[in-house]
C-alpha cells in the first residue's frame, strides 16, 4: 500500500521522467537523422567487430584443436559421395569406414611416395642445371643491354632473397600452427583422424546433439542451416577434388611431355596446391615453368607457360563454373579477398580453410535471412551423414 507521503514522491518521478523524454526529444530533433542512423549502424559494427575478433583470439588459442577438427570435416567433406554409396549398398558402415579411411591413407601415402621417388631420382641434375642457368642468366645481364654490374645484381638479389624470407616466414608461421614441434604435429595427426572416424561413424548424433543446445524454438532454423551449409561443404569439397585431379593431370603431363624434370612431384603440388583457390594454382604453375626455363630454356619454359595458363583457363571459365553449380555461390573477388585475409590470419591453414568456411558461412545467412525453414523445403536431406532418422525427430530429440 502507498500513504499520502509516496504522493509527492511519485510526482517527482514522473516529472523527472517527463522532462527525461523532453530532452531527448530536443537533442533528436537538433542531431541530423544520418548521423543517428550512421551512430546506430558504427556501435552496432563495433559490437560485431568485437565479437569477431574474439572469436579469432579463441581460434589461435586453440589452434591445435581447431585445426585438426577443420582438417576432419574437409576430409569427411572429401569422404561422403563414396562413403555414402558404399551405406547406400549395404555395405557395413564399419567396413565403410575402413575402406574410406584407408584408401584416403593409400592414397596420400602413394602421391608422396612417388614424389619423393623422382626428386631424389633427378635432383642432383636438376640441381647442377640451375647453377648453370643462374650463372648463364648472370652473365648475360652484366654482357646484355642492361649493362649491370656484379654489385648492382648482387644488390638485387640481396632483396629479392629478403622479400622471399619475409614471405616464407608468413607461410612458415602458418604451416606450423597446428604446432611447433613434432609432438605437436603428430598429436594433431591422430587427432584429426579420431574426429574423422568419431564423424563417419556417428555423425548423426553429434548433430542431433548440437542442435539440442539450442533454444527449441530455433532448432529448426539451426538444422536447416546446418543442413544447407553441410551440402555446401559436401559440393565444395567434391568439386575440388575433381578440379584439382584435372589440374594436377593437365600440368603434369604437359611437363613430362616436353621433358621438364620433376614432372610427378610438380602434379602432386598442383593437386594440393588447387585446394587454395587462385593462390595455389599461381604459386605450382610458376614452379613449373621455373623448372622448365632453368632446365629446358626458354622455348620450352613459354610452352610450359601456354599449358599451365591453358590448364588455369580451363579451370576458371569451364570446370568451376560447370562443377560447382548453384550450391556454393562464391564471387571469385570474395574468394580472392577471404583467400588473402585467410592467409594473413593463420597462413596456410587459413587460406586452404578460408573458401569452405566463406561458403559455408553465405549459405547459411541466406538460409537463416530467407527463413527458409518456414516453408517446409528440406533442400538437402538426402545429404547429411547424421540424417538416418526424419528430420522432426532430430529437432525434437
Amino acid at each position: 500500500m502507498t500513504g499520502p507521503e509516496d504522493k509527492p514522491r511519485a510526482g517527482f518521478f514522473d516529472a523527472l521522467r517527463d522532462r527525461s523524454r523532453v530532452v531527448t526529444s530536443d537533442v533528436s530533433g537538433t542531431v541530423p537523422r544520418g548521423l543517428r542512423v550512421a551512430t546506430a549502424y558504427g556501435w552496432r559494427f563495433i559490437v560485431l567487430a568485437a565479437a569477431a575478433g574474439v572469436a579469432i583470439w579463441l581460434v589461435i588459442q586453440l589452434k591445435l584443436l581447431v585445426i585438426p577438427l577443420l582438417i576432419a570435416i574437409l576430409v569427411s567433406a572429401l569422404l561422403y559421395p563414396a562413403f555414402t554409396w558404399m551405406l547406400r549398398h549395404r555395405v557395413p558402415k564399419w567396413l565403410a569406414i575402413v575402406v574410406s579411411v584407408l584408401t584416403t591413407l593409400a592414397v596420400v601415402t602413394g602421391l608422396i611416395w612417388l614424389a619423393v621417388w623422382q626428386i631424389t631420382r633427378q635432383w642432383a641434375s636438376v640441381q647442377s642445371r640451375t647453377v648453370d642457368a643462374v650463372e648463364q642468366f648472370r652473365q648475360y645481364l652484366i654482357d646484355g643491354p642492361l649493362h649491370l654490374t656484379a654489385q648492382q645484381i648482387d644488390g638485387l638479389l640481396e632483396q629479392g632473397w629478403s622479400f622471399l624470407q619475409q614471405q616464407a616466414e608468413l607461410l612458415w608461421s602458418g604451416a606450423l600452427a597446428v604446432g611447433s614441434t613434432l609432438g605437436h604435429v603428430v598429436t594433431g595427426a591422430f587427432l584429426a583422424l579420431f574426429i574423422l572416424l568419431c564423424l563417419l561413424a556417428d555423425g548423426r548424433g553429434i548433430w542431433r546433439w548440437t542442435v539440442r543446445l539450442f533454444p527449441t524454438r530455433a532448432r529448426p532454423a539451426v538444422d536447416g542451416a546446418g543442413t544447407a551449409g553441410w551440402k555446401t561443404v559436401v559440393n565444395y569439397a567434391r568439386t575440388q577434388l575433381l578440379v584439382a585431379t584435372i589440374d594436377a593431370v593437365g600440368i603434369g603431363l604437359g611437363a613430362f611431355l616436353l621433358g621438364v624434370p620433376l614432372a610427378i612431384p610438380v602434379a602432386v603440388l598442383v593437386f594440393l596446391g588447387a585446394f587454395i583457390p587462385f593462390v595455389g594454382a599461381v604459386v605450382t604453375g610458376a614452379l613449373a615453368v621455373f623448372l622448365a626455363l632453368v632446365y629446358n630454356g626458354p622455348w620450352i619454359a613459354l610452352w610450359m607457360l601456354v599449358v599451365v595458363l591453358g590448364v588455369q583457363q580451363l579451370e576458371g571459365h569451364v570446370l568451376q563454373p560447370l562443377l560447382m553449380g548453384s550450391a556454393v555461390k562464391v564471387h571469385p573477388l570474395a574468394v580472392v579477398l577471404v583467400v588473402a585475409g585467410g592467409a594473413m590470419i593463420a597462413g596456410i591453414p587459413g587460406a586452404l580453410f578460408a573458401v569452405p568456411l566463406a561458403a559455408f558461412v553465405n549459405v547459411v545467412a541466406v538460409y537463416l535471412g530467407d527463413r527458409a525453414w518456414e516453408t517446409g523445403r528440406d533442400p538437402s536431406t538426402a545429404d547429411l551423414i547424421w540424417n538416418t532418422v526424419p528430420r522432426s525427430r532430430r529437432i525434437t530429440e
